[in-house]
């Protein structure tokens, strides 16, 4: 089974990256996991409505070119489907039941664009509150670990 984070831009902060490191480590023993970290595309201050499509499309053709054709896409935005943990384990064991790749996508600051969420097989809400990328990462890491483990019936998840 392979997990791949498709986000864009980086995280500078050292104790983000130690944290999610530290779940990668932990999914290994599940997975094959992989983050690819593309690059934010920069955003004029006071943009217009037009730079602001021109910058989510050049960020989505990035996206989409990270994207395994075969991959099952969950696409992490706004008006995506909230779900428990144990609703997300479910749906992980479904997947890999016909998919050997799930890749999740986080957008940069402007969000995904329509192409990104068009080519999603599911969209995905981390909830109702505003998450800087790099905490929702972090979450986003935390959370298919613990997918892991409630799957394998061990007991992190209480």
């Amino acid at each position: 089974m392979n997990i791949n984070i498709v986000c864009v831009g980086k995280i500078k902060e050292k104790y983000f990256n130690e944290a999610i490191a530290e779940f990668e480590k932990r999914l290994g023993r599940f997975c094959n996991f992989k983050i690819t970290e593309l690059p934010d595309k920069r955003i004029p201050d006071n943009p217009t409505p037009g730079q602001e499509r021109e910058v989510l499309e050049a960020e989505g053709t990035d996206i989409l070119r990270a994207i395994g054709k075969g991959d099952y896409v969950i696409a992490l935005c706004v008006e995506g489907k909230p779900l428990s943990s144990e609703e997300w384990a479910a749906k992980t064991a479904d997947v890999m039941q016909t998919r050997s790749t799930i890749t999740y996508v986080i957008g940069g600051s402007l969000g995904l664009s329509p192409g990104v969420k068009e080519r999603a097989d599911f969209r995905l809400s981390l909830g109702r509150i505003t998450l800087p990328h790099r905490i929702a990462r972090l979450v986003l890491t935390e959370q298919i670990y613990r997918c892991f483990k409630i799957n394998a019936n061990e007991t992190y998840h209480k």
